[in-house]
Formats: structure tokens, C-alpha cells, sequence
């Protein structure tokens, strides 16, 4: 006699709790699922379009200075803390939770030209046209005490940038010189000079601590050993670069903002050309910074916009504009990756999403685990032409939109009269010289 059972574990179909999903068994056989791929690329046109739908990157605004915002610093170790100095000479702390201003300061005379905070967060220091480095306390002054600086290095020409080392009690400003500079002493410990009239900007490595780059007035970028007597290298470009940021994960590459409306990312092994052209500003760039991972960064324009590029990346994947925002002078990202802050002309601090069409606050599991199936989806279709245009959509004011279109037909004319001229012209007498290494002149 044969007798057939059912057996069934209660672990397969039971939920544990009432609020549990039923479970559903799948087969994954593909014979028994013919419409599998085009169900899922209509699920990941719908998630690009419900992308777009919900891209409002706007978060915020700090209002509170009196002119425009010159520069920007992040607390090396609070994410609530923001430093802002603007063209009148004054400081403001920011609580960025509450977006209020905690704090105000009446740091220099003229300009503040440049913040940092020292690397335990107890201090941190500013420069401007005054010719003074002052350090101060990071703690508010308690009731009825003055707001008076920790200490006064006075200078013998205007400093236009500082930095702080990652490690150590020194930092590095710059002026008509590069000088290195030890907390406890009112004299640089060492100068650097390369023939050049000023430096714009000094960013210290975060990874090795031990080197530093600057922009010159003279179209170069300047690499820096602090424990060598004399400059490393220098490569002159062909149009003047205002800052620099090191990405902080691969200590061999930075990124220089160039007058040129490009950014050009380095390797610093190899620096005859640059690993990538950045493109797309329609105006020269004056600010940009990495994200945390290393992966991404973003620039401020002189064009009225924020763009963010990622790190290997020719053009860029967000650009961040509106009706108020003039010339963006300072931009930078959040330590935990999803914040931007942009300091602009018209006297206001705004703060922007990373990710234009993330859900801020809490998210339930049902949630996450949508997200990163629609995540998953749009790379799967990422190449197909529907999902391509609606991703990379975006909307531009106007003006830009007409300068980038100038912009394309000069760039297209010019290349169209350097194939004309190596066509007929005799083999081998007009070099062909690859886009990357049109814009450096020369590296010593």
C-alpha cells in the first residue's frame, strides 16, 4: 500500500507577525515567466519618471549676512556646524539643523578671504585682506565676555587662502607666497615661492598629510613636500585655475576649477595631461569640493548655477539653479554625503539635497527595499534610449541654455577646421594633438 503526503513547513507560508507581508512561493524557471523583461522595463521607465517627478533638491535657505558670502568651512568634527565669511568682513557660526545663525563675528577688515577648522574642532582660523591670521575659539564666549581671537599672526603682504593640516598643530597660507606655519610661533616656519606674483589657493592632502597644492596667478598648480626645501612641480596651464580640492580617498588625484569653464582632474604621477576634462559650466568655475566617498564632486559657477560631477565622468549628471541665485562664489559637501551648501552673491547660504529626488527622514523596509529594486532596474535600462533622455533631462534657464548652445557650435566649428587642416595638408606635418593635452602648456 502507497500513501502520498503533503508535508509543509509552517516556516514557508506563516507570517510571524499581522503586519508581515504574505509570502509568495516564485519559480524562477524563465520558461514560466515570458514577459519578465519587458514588465521590468516598464517598471523602470515608470521609476525614472517618478525620479524626475520628485527631484526638488531645494532644502533650504540661511539668511543673515549683510553681503556677499566669500568663503566656507565645514567643522572637521560636528555635521550641525557650518562656518561662512562674507565680503563686509564678517563671520557667522550656522547651526544647520535649526538654520540659525549662532553666532556673529566681526572678523576683519575688508574681505574674509579664507576659513578652516583645526582638525580637533576645537579652534579654527581666518585670513583676510587686513593682512592678519586670527585664531579663534570654536565655544561661544560665556555672558559678558568678549569676543576676542585665541591669537593675531600679522602678515607683511594680504593672505588670500588657509588650510590646516590633518594631523599636526601647523597650517599653510598663501599670498605672494606659500608659508607653513606652526601654531605656537608668529613667523612661518618655511616659505615657498616659484617665480609667481601671487597664489590664490592652498589645500593640504587628506591622505598624505604631508603634501599641498596651490593655484597661481601665472596659470599654474604648484605640488608642495613639507619636508623638502624646495617645491615639487608645477604644471602651467593655459588659463588661470582659482581653487583645487584633493579627493579624499585616492591620494594620488585632485581637481582644479579653471577660468576656462572646464574642471580638469590630475593624477599627480602623470601631470603632462589630464586624466579628465570636465565640462559643462558656461562661465568661469570658482569653487568645488568632493563628497566624502571620493566619488563625486561639485562646482560653483560664476554662471549662477551648482553642477556635481562624478569623479571619471566628462559632463555632469545634476546641475542646481534659481531665479535668486546670482554668481556662486563658495561650495561645499557634507561630511555624511548628503548635503550641498552653496554661498552666493546675494548675501545667502542655501542648502541642497545631494540626491535631487531622495526622501529625506525615515525610511520603512517596504521602502528601502523598493528603492533598490528601482535602483537596480535603471541600471539594468540605463542604456536604452527612452530611459536615457528622460534621466538626462534637465531643465536650464534660458541664458545658459542659449550659451551652451553657443558654446557647442564653436567647439564643433573648431574641431571641423583642425580635421580640415590635417586633411589637406602633406602626412605626418600637423599634429594631432588629443583634447586633454590641448590645455596644458608645460610641466616642470
Amino acid at each position: 500500500m502507497k500513501v502520498k503526503v503533503l508535508s509543509r513547513n509552517p516556516d514557508d507560508y506563516v507570517r510571524e507577525t499581522s503586519k508581515d507581508i504574505h509570502r509568495v512561493p516564485r519559480n524562477y524557471d524563465p520558461t514560466l515567466h515570458p514577459f519578465e523583461v519587458p514588465r521590468e522595463y516598464t517598471r523602470a521607465l515608470n521609476a525614472t519618471k517618478l525620479e524626475r517627478v520628485f527631484a526638488k533638491p531645494f532644502v533650504g535657505s540661511l539668511d543673515g549676512h549683510r553681503d556677499g558670502i566669500n568663503c566656507m568651512a565645514k567643522h572637521s568634527k560636528s555635521l550641525s556646524i557650518l562656518l561662512s565669511g562674507s565680503c563686509d568682513g564678517e563671520l557667522k557660526l550656522w547651526d544647520l539643523p535649526k538654520r540659525k545663525c549662532v553666532r556673529t563675528i566681526q572678523a576683519h577688515d575688508g574681505f574674509v578671504r579664507g576659513i578652516c577648522s583645526r582638525f580637533c574642532g576645537t579652534s579654527f582660523f581666518t585670513v583676510g585682506d587686513d593682512k592678519t591670521v586670527k585664531k579663534w575659539n570654536m565655544e561661544t564666549p560665556g555672558y559678558g565676555e568678549r569676543e576676542e581671537p585665541l591669537s593675531t599672526i600679522l602678515g607683511k603682504a594680504m593672505f588670500t587662502g588657509i588650510d590646516h593640516h590633518q594631523k599636526d598643530a601647523t597650517f599653510a597660507t598663501c599670498g605672494q607666497t606659500v608659508d607653513i606655519w606652526d601654531e605656537q610661533r608668529s613667523s612661518p616656519v618655511r616659505s615657498f615661492s616659484w617665480g609667481v606674483d601671487s597664489f590664490s589657493c592652498v589645500r593640504y592632502n587628506p591622505v598624505e598629510t604631508e603634501l599641498l597644492a596651490s593655484c597661481a596667478s601665472d596659470r599654474s598648480i604648484v605640488l608642495y613636500d613639507m619636508r623638502e626645501a624646495t617645491p615639487l612641480k608645477k604644471v602651467v596651464m593655459k588659463l588661470r585655475s582659482n581653487t583645487l580640492c584633493w579627493n579624499p580617498m585616492e591620494a594620488y588625484f585632485f581637481t582644479c576649477s579653471n577660468e576656462d569653464y572646464n574642471l580638469y582632474t590630475y593624477d599627480m604621477r602623470r601631470l603632462n595631461a589630464p586624466v579628465t576634462v570636465h565640462m559643462d559650466h558656461v562661465s568661469a568655475v570658482l569653487d568645488l569640493d568632493y563628497s566624502p566617498t571620493g566619488r563625486e564632486f561639485v562646482s560653483a559657477s560664476f554662471d549662477k548655477t551648482i553642477r556635481i560631477f562624478r569623479k571619471d565622468g566628462g559632463h555632469s549628471r545634476e546641475v542646481y539653479h534659481t531665479k535668486r541665485m546670482q554668481h556662486v562664489i563658495c561650495v561645499k559637501w557634507s561630511a555624511d554625503n548628503k548635503y550641498i551648501l552653496s554661498g552666493s552673491d546675494e548675501m545667502n547660504i542655501r542648502l541642497w539635497k545631494a540626491n535631487a529626488s531622495e526622501k529625506l527622514g525615515l525610511l520603512s523596509p517596504r521602502e528601502k527595499e523598493a528603492h533598490n529594486y528601482n535602483q537596480k532596474l535603471k541600471e539594468k535600462f540605463q542604456h536604452h534610449p527612452q530611459l536615457r533622455r528622460i534621466a538626462r533631462h534637465r531643465h536650464l534657464p534660458r541664458d545658459i541654455y542659449k550659451q551652451r548652445r553657443e558654446l557647442k557650435e564653436m567647439l564643433g566649428s573648431r574641431r571641423r577646421k583642425e580635421k580640415n587642416v590635417i586633411k589637406h595638408s602633406k602626412p605626418g606635418s600637423v599634429p594631432v594633438v588629443a583634447e586633454r593635452q590641448k590645455h596644458v602648456v608645460n610641466v616642470e
